[in-house]
């Protein structure tokens, strides 16, 4: 049977048949599901690659810098500091440490970097940074206040309530403040200057306060006179000095040292008996100063 050249002839009934249509495939049911899970699938892939790789820092912080360019655009750029509690921090210096110029886009700021620069200058204790949008940078600190002069190795520096050194400069304008003397003296201020000024009548005649031995005072007073306080109730010992005065001015007499050390008596040392040097340092006065008045 050739079939080459051959025309089937088709029956009615097959010319009637509708021909089937083709369904595309986007429009089947499946077909939008299956999209959905195909771009889930390729954005997952592509989130942990650039995890992975790094690459979503990247895009990240671009798209950081191009919204801090737009904001700059549109007009939020730093315009005004504003500056509270500063009192003897220099100005200069402060601008310094802010590191901020005007019309630098307010966005782009550090602020928690900001913070810590003015908190490392000597005279900030603490500091608050804030923007104020659209264009102003707050600035709050708090300036640590001078408590005494620290006497170490013949050097002097200016201490506040925590021990820390504020200045070693221009140490004149605080010459009325106490003298404390000894490498940790810094530390137990705070503790004696309380304890002297609870006699008021006493304290124009203090010179200075000597830490020693690592564990107690001894009071430089008026006329060279060493008065040693015990380790233990210092505040007790200097309320007795008092007491001691008021009734028989031993401050006035010829001594050199007034030992509190025993609860229940004082020993007076007067001039003519040697020092004990064990117990004794010398103290003197800042540079360009006459020492504290008394």
């Amino acid at each position: 049977m050739k079939l080459f050249g051959v025309k089937n002839k088709k029956s009615k009934s097959q010319k009637a048949r509708p021909r089937k249509s083709v369904v595309p495939l986007w429009r089947r049911p499946w077909a939008l599901p299956g999209a959905i899970l195909l771009v889930v699938v390729m954005l997952g892939g592509g989130g942990w690659w650039a995890v992975k790789s790094g690459q979503a820092d990247i895009w990240a912080n671009q798209a950081k810098w191009r919204m801090i360019a737009l904001s700059g655009r549109l007009g939020f750029t730093v315009q005004d500091i504003l500056v509270t509690g500063r009192h003897e921090t220099e100005q200069e210096d402060l601008l310094k440490a802010v590191r901020l110029a005007r019309g630098a886009p307010i966005l782009a700021f550090d602020l928690d970097a900001a913070r810590k620069r003015v908190e490392a200058l000597p005279w900030v204790r603490r500091a608050v940074v804030q923007r104020k949008l659209p264009g102003t940078i707050y600035l709050q600190i708090e300036e640590r206040k001078p408590l005494a002069l620290w006497q170490h190795n013949r050097r002097f520096a200016l201490i506040d309530a925590q021990g820390v050194v504020i200045t070693r400069r221009h140490l004149e304008r605080f010459s009325k403040l106490l003298v404390v003397v000894g490498e940790k003296a810094p530390k137990h201020a705070v503790e004696i200057i309380k304890v002297l000024n609870s006699e008021t009548a006493l304290l124009p005649k203090v010179k200075a306060a000597v830490w020693v031995g690592e564990r107690r005072w001894n009071i430089r007073m008026a006329g060279d006179i060493d008065v040693r306080l015990p380790e233990d109730s210092p505040l007790e010992a200097w309320r007795r000095l008092a007491e001691y005065e008021r009734k028989h001015g031993v401050l006035k007499r010829d001594v050199t040292v007034l030992d509190l050390r025993q609860p229940d008596r004082l020993i007076v040392r007067t001039k003519s008996e040697p020092a004990d040097a064990a117990d004794h340092e010398s103290v003197g006065a800042p540079n360009g100063t006459r020492g504290r008045k008394t």
